[in-house]
Protein backbone atom coordinates (compact mmCIF):
# COMPACT_ATOMS: atom_id res chain seq x y z
CA UNK A 1 0.00 0.00 0.00
CA UNK A 2 2.90 2.38 0.68
CA UNK A 3 3.98 1.88 -2.75
CA UNK A 4 1.31 2.42 -4.25
CA UNK A 5 0.36 5.69 -2.13
CA UNK A 6 3.77 7.04 -2.98
CA UNK A 7 3.42 6.79 -6.73
CA UNK A 8 2.08 9.80 -7.94
CA UNK A 9 0.59 8.26 -11.61
CA UNK A 10 -1.76 5.92 -9.56
CA UNK A 11 -3.15 9.02 -6.98
CA UNK A 12 -3.49 11.09 -9.49
CA UNK A 13 -5.48 8.37 -11.95
CA UNK A 14 -7.35 7.19 -8.66
CA UNK A 15 -8.64 10.58 -7.98
CA UNK A 16 -9.85 11.33 -11.63
CA UNK A 17 -11.29 7.86 -11.95
CA UNK A 18 -12.83 7.88 -8.06
CA UNK A 19 -14.43 11.53 -8.71
CA UNK A 20 -16.27 9.99 -11.89
CA UNK A 21 -17.72 7.31 -10.47
CA UNK A 22 -18.32 9.69 -7.41
CA UNK A 23 -20.19 11.70 -10.06
CA UNK A 24 -21.87 8.89 -12.31
CA UNK A 25 -23.23 7.29 -8.92
CA UNK A 26 -25.39 10.21 -7.60
CA UNK A 27 -26.05 12.36 -11.21
CA UNK A 28 -29.89 11.70 -10.12
CA UNK A 29 -29.16 13.89 -6.56
CA UNK A 30 -27.08 16.56 -8.61
CA UNK A 31 -28.43 16.56 -11.85
CA UNK A 32 -30.51 19.94 -12.06
CA UNK A 33 -32.38 18.70 -14.90
CA UNK A 34 -34.12 15.56 -16.77
CA UNK A 35 -31.67 14.67 -18.85
CA UNK A 36 -34.17 13.26 -21.50
CA UNK A 37 -36.63 16.48 -21.30
CA UNK A 38 -37.12 18.59 -24.16
CA UNK A 39 -37.52 22.36 -23.71
CA UNK A 40 -37.60 24.25 -27.36
CA UNK A 41 -37.99 27.83 -25.17
CA UNK A 42 -33.94 26.50 -24.80
CA UNK A 43 -32.61 25.39 -27.58
CA UNK A 44 -28.38 25.80 -27.70
CA UNK A 45 -28.44 28.20 -24.77
CA UNK A 46 -24.77 29.12 -24.00
CA UNK A 47 -23.23 27.90 -20.73
CA UNK A 48 -24.62 30.00 -17.55
CA UNK A 49 -25.45 29.82 -14.11
CA UNK A 50 -28.77 27.71 -15.06
CA UNK A 51 -27.11 25.67 -18.08
CA UNK A 52 -23.67 25.18 -16.71
CA UNK A 53 -22.67 23.45 -20.05
CA UNK A 54 -25.36 24.99 -22.22
CA UNK A 55 -28.21 22.99 -24.18
CA UNK A 56 -28.46 20.98 -27.26
CA UNK A 57 -30.07 21.73 -30.45
CA UNK A 58 -33.22 20.43 -28.44
CA UNK A 59 -33.17 22.40 -25.33
CA UNK A 60 -31.82 19.63 -23.17
CA UNK A 61 -29.70 20.51 -20.41
CA UNK A 62 -25.92 18.97 -21.60
CA UNK A 63 -24.73 18.95 -17.69
CA UNK A 64 -27.76 16.34 -16.46
CA UNK A 65 -26.80 14.48 -19.81
CA UNK A 66 -23.32 14.24 -19.19
CA UNK A 67 -23.39 13.41 -15.57
CA UNK A 68 -25.68 10.25 -16.96
CA UNK A 69 -23.86 9.52 -20.03
CA UNK A 70 -20.95 9.18 -17.48
CA UNK A 71 -23.26 5.78 -16.00
CA UNK A 72 -23.51 4.38 -19.70
CA UNK A 73 -19.88 5.13 -20.67
CA UNK A 74 -18.58 3.25 -17.41
CA UNK A 75 -20.75 0.23 -17.53
CA UNK A 76 -20.09 0.19 -20.79
CA UNK A 77 -16.24 -0.29 -19.77
CA UNK A 78 -16.81 -2.25 -16.80
CA UNK A 79 -19.24 -5.03 -18.40
CA UNK A 80 -17.22 -4.99 -21.64
CA UNK A 81 -14.23 -5.78 -20.43
CA UNK A 82 -15.11 -8.06 -17.22
CA UNK A 83 -16.56 -9.99 -20.39
CA UNK A 84 -13.18 -9.96 -22.49
CA UNK A 85 -11.05 -10.82 -18.64
CA UNK A 86 -13.12 -13.88 -18.13
CA UNK A 87 -13.06 -15.08 -21.61
CA UNK A 88 -9.20 -14.31 -21.41
CA UNK A 89 -8.52 -15.92 -18.18
CA UNK A 90 -9.90 -19.23 -18.68
CA UNK A 91 -8.09 -19.73 -22.45
CA UNK A 92 -5.35 -18.38 -21.31
CA UNK A 93 -5.25 -20.64 -18.06
CA UNK A 94 -5.78 -23.66 -20.08
CA UNK A 95 -3.34 -22.76 -22.97
CA UNK A 96 -0.66 -22.10 -20.16
CA UNK A 97 -1.42 -24.78 -17.98
CA UNK A 98 -1.90 -27.94 -20.17
CA UNK A 99 0.51 -26.36 -23.22
CA UNK A 100 0.54 -29.48 -26.13
CA UNK A 101 -1.94 -29.17 -28.83
CA UNK A 102 -4.49 -27.54 -27.02
CA UNK A 103 -1.99 -24.42 -26.54
CA UNK A 104 -1.21 -24.41 -30.20
CA UNK A 105 -4.89 -24.07 -30.92
CA UNK A 106 -6.02 -21.44 -28.48
CA UNK A 107 -2.79 -19.49 -29.81
CA UNK A 108 -3.96 -20.36 -33.37
CA UNK A 109 -7.70 -18.84 -32.54
CA UNK A 110 -5.78 -15.65 -30.40
CA UNK A 111 -3.23 -15.24 -33.74
CA UNK A 112 -6.06 -15.40 -36.03
CA UNK A 113 -8.41 -12.76 -34.05
CA UNK A 114 -5.61 -10.15 -33.76
CA UNK A 115 -4.95 -10.37 -37.96
CA UNK A 116 -8.64 -8.58 -38.05
CA UNK A 117 -8.47 -5.07 -36.85
CA UNK A 118 -10.74 -5.02 -33.81
CA UNK A 119 -12.71 -1.89 -35.10
CA UNK A 120 -13.68 -3.04 -38.43
CA UNK A 121 -14.68 -6.63 -36.87
CA UNK A 122 -17.12 -4.68 -34.53
CA UNK A 123 -18.22 -2.94 -36.61
CA UNK A 124 -19.20 -5.46 -39.23
CA UNK A 125 -20.88 -7.28 -35.80
CA UNK A 126 -23.00 -4.48 -35.18
CA UNK A 127 -24.53 -3.77 -38.45
CA UNK A 128 -25.79 -7.42 -37.81
CA UNK A 129 -27.17 -6.30 -34.55
CA UNK A 130 -29.92 -4.03 -33.12
CA UNK A 131 -28.19 -0.97 -31.78
CA UNK A 132 -28.25 -1.06 -28.08
CA UNK A 133 -26.25 -0.76 -25.03
CA UNK A 134 -25.95 -4.45 -24.23
CA UNK A 135 -24.97 -5.54 -27.62
CA UNK A 136 -22.49 -2.85 -27.34
CA UNK A 137 -20.69 -4.61 -24.07
CA UNK A 138 -21.35 -8.35 -25.33
CA UNK A 139 -19.57 -7.18 -28.58
CA UNK A 140 -16.57 -5.36 -27.62
CA UNK A 141 -16.08 -7.86 -24.84
CA UNK A 142 -16.15 -10.74 -27.61
CA UNK A 143 -13.88 -9.22 -29.21
CA UNK A 144 -11.05 -7.84 -27.23
CA UNK A 145 -10.29 -11.27 -25.12
CA UNK A 146 -7.01 -12.07 -27.33
CA UNK A 147 -4.45 -9.75 -25.13
CA UNK A 148 -5.75 -11.37 -22.05
CA UNK A 149 -5.44 -14.44 -22.87
CA UNK A 150 -1.74 -14.05 -24.24
CA UNK A 151 -0.58 -12.63 -20.98
CA UNK A 152 -2.52 -15.14 -18.65
CA UNK A 153 -0.54 -17.98 -20.94
CA UNK A 154 2.82 -16.20 -20.26
CA UNK A 155 2.02 -15.87 -16.90
CA UNK A 156 1.41 -19.62 -16.16
CA UNK A 157 4.06 -20.65 -18.19
CA UNK A 158 6.68 -18.92 -15.98
CA UNK A 159 5.25 -20.01 -13.24
CA UNK A 160 4.62 -23.34 -14.31
CA UNK A 161 7.70 -25.14 -13.28
CA UNK A 162 8.75 -23.03 -10.07
CA UNK A 163 9.34 -24.57 -6.92
CA UNK A 164 5.68 -24.27 -4.98
CA UNK A 165 4.34 -25.17 -8.46
CA UNK A 166 6.53 -28.86 -8.62
CA UNK A 167 5.72 -29.14 -4.47
CA UNK A 168 2.24 -28.94 -5.01
CA UNK A 169 2.20 -31.07 -7.72
CA UNK A 170 4.05 -33.88 -5.64
CA UNK A 171 1.97 -33.97 -2.90
CA UNK A 172 -0.85 -34.31 -5.22
CA UNK A 173 -2.83 -31.20 -5.77
CA UNK A 174 -5.15 -31.61 -8.89
CA UNK A 175 -5.18 -29.97 -12.05
CA UNK A 176 -8.04 -27.31 -10.43
CA UNK A 177 -6.16 -26.89 -7.13
CA UNK A 178 -2.93 -25.82 -8.98
CA UNK A 179 -4.93 -23.35 -11.45
CA UNK A 180 -7.15 -21.43 -8.99
CA UNK A 181 -5.43 -21.61 -5.67
CA UNK A 182 -1.67 -21.28 -6.52
CA UNK A 183 -1.40 -20.68 -10.38
CA UNK A 184 -4.11 -17.99 -10.75
CA UNK A 185 -3.61 -15.62 -7.41
CA UNK A 186 -0.14 -15.33 -8.57
CA UNK A 187 -0.75 -13.64 -11.91
CA UNK A 188 -3.48 -11.29 -10.22
CA UNK A 189 -1.11 -8.45 -10.33
CA UNK A 190 -1.01 -8.17 -14.37
CA UNK A 191 -4.66 -9.00 -15.19
CA UNK A 192 -5.74 -6.40 -12.86
CA UNK A 193 -3.17 -3.72 -14.97
CA UNK A 194 -4.79 -4.87 -18.19
CA UNK A 195 -8.13 -4.87 -17.47
CA UNK A 196 -7.80 -1.23 -16.02
CA UNK A 197 -6.59 -0.41 -19.34
CA UNK A 198 -8.69 -2.24 -21.22
CA UNK A 199 -12.04 -0.30 -19.70
CA UNK A 200 -10.27 2.69 -21.07
CA UNK A 201 -10.23 1.35 -24.88
CA UNK A 202 -14.12 -0.03 -23.79
CA UNK A 203 -14.59 3.54 -23.09
CA UNK A 204 -13.10 4.76 -26.53
CA UNK A 205 -14.51 1.93 -28.37
CA UNK A 206 -17.93 2.80 -27.22
CA UNK A 207 -17.31 6.66 -27.76
CA UNK A 208 -16.56 5.83 -30.90
CA UNK A 209 -19.06 3.84 -32.15
CA UNK A 210 -22.02 5.84 -30.45
CA UNK A 211 -20.09 8.89 -32.50
CA UNK A 212 -20.96 6.98 -35.97
CA UNK A 213 -24.74 5.77 -34.69
CA UNK A 214 -24.07 2.28 -34.21
CA UNK A 215 -23.52 2.61 -30.16
CA UNK A 216 -25.96 3.78 -27.28
CA UNK A 217 -29.11 5.33 -29.49
CA UNK A 218 -31.29 8.13 -28.33
CA UNK A 219 -32.62 9.13 -25.99
CA UNK A 220 -30.40 7.75 -23.83
CA UNK A 221 -27.41 10.17 -23.47
CA UNK A 222 -23.86 8.54 -23.33
CA UNK A 223 -20.28 10.89 -24.37
CA UNK A 224 -20.61 9.81 -27.76
CA UNK A 225 -23.48 10.73 -28.91
CA UNK A 226 -23.85 13.88 -27.52
CA UNK A 227 -20.50 14.25 -29.10
CA UNK A 228 -22.45 13.30 -32.17
CA UNK A 229 -25.15 15.52 -31.57
CA UNK A 230 -21.96 18.11 -31.45
CA UNK A 231 -20.93 17.91 -34.39
CA UNK A 232 -24.40 19.34 -36.03
CA UNK A 233 -23.43 22.74 -34.54
CA UNK A 234 -19.92 23.32 -34.24
CA UNK A 235 -19.60 26.43 -35.24
CA UNK A 236 -21.71 28.20 -33.03
CA UNK A 237 -22.01 25.99 -30.35
CA UNK A 238 -18.92 24.69 -29.15
CA UNK A 239 -19.62 23.47 -25.49
CA UNK A 240 -21.50 20.29 -27.30
CA UNK A 241 -18.22 19.13 -28.50
CA UNK A 242 -15.91 20.53 -25.91
CA UNK A 243 -17.63 18.91 -22.54
CA UNK A 244 -17.61 15.24 -24.02
CA UNK A 245 -14.44 15.36 -25.88
CA UNK A 246 -13.10 16.58 -22.52
CA UNK A 247 -14.95 13.73 -20.60
CA UNK A 248 -13.45 10.70 -22.67
CA UNK A 249 -10.23 12.41 -22.57
CA UNK A 250 -10.10 12.73 -18.51
CA UNK A 251 -11.28 9.23 -18.30
CA UNK A 252 -9.23 7.39 -20.62
CA UNK A 253 -6.07 9.35 -19.15
CA UNK A 254 -6.57 8.57 -15.86
CA UNK A 255 -7.27 4.85 -16.34
CA UNK A 256 -4.39 5.13 -18.47
CA UNK A 257 -2.50 6.88 -15.49
CA UNK A 258 -3.50 4.39 -12.94
CA UNK A 259 -2.79 1.45 -14.87
CA UNK A 260 0.46 2.43 -15.70
CA UNK A 261 0.93 3.42 -11.87
CA UNK A 262 0.61 -0.16 -11.12
CA UNK A 263 2.19 -1.66 -13.19
CA UNK A 264 5.69 0.45 -12.14
CA UNK A 265 4.63 -0.16 -8.59
CA UNK A 266 4.59 -3.92 -9.03
CA UNK A 267 7.45 -3.89 -11.44
CA UNK A 268 10.13 -5.83 -9.63
CA UNK A 269 12.98 -3.91 -11.78
CA UNK A 270 11.90 -0.23 -11.68
CA UNK A 271 11.57 -1.42 -7.56
CA UNK A 272 15.31 -2.20 -7.81
CA UNK A 273 16.11 1.47 -8.94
Amino acid sequence: MKKLLSNPLVLIGFIIIASILLLALIAPIIAPYDPDAIDVKAILLSPSSHHLMGTDGLGRDVYSRMLYGARISLMVGFVAVGISTAIGIVLGAIAGFYRGWVDTLIMRMVDVMLSIPSFFLILAVIAFLTPSIWNIMIVIGLTSWMGVTRLVRAEFLSLRNREFILAAQTLGAKDARLIFTHLLPNSLTPIIVSSILGIASAVLLESGLSFLGLGVQAPQASWGNILTDGKEYIQFAWWLSLFPGLAILITVLGYNLLGDGLRDAYNPRSSQH
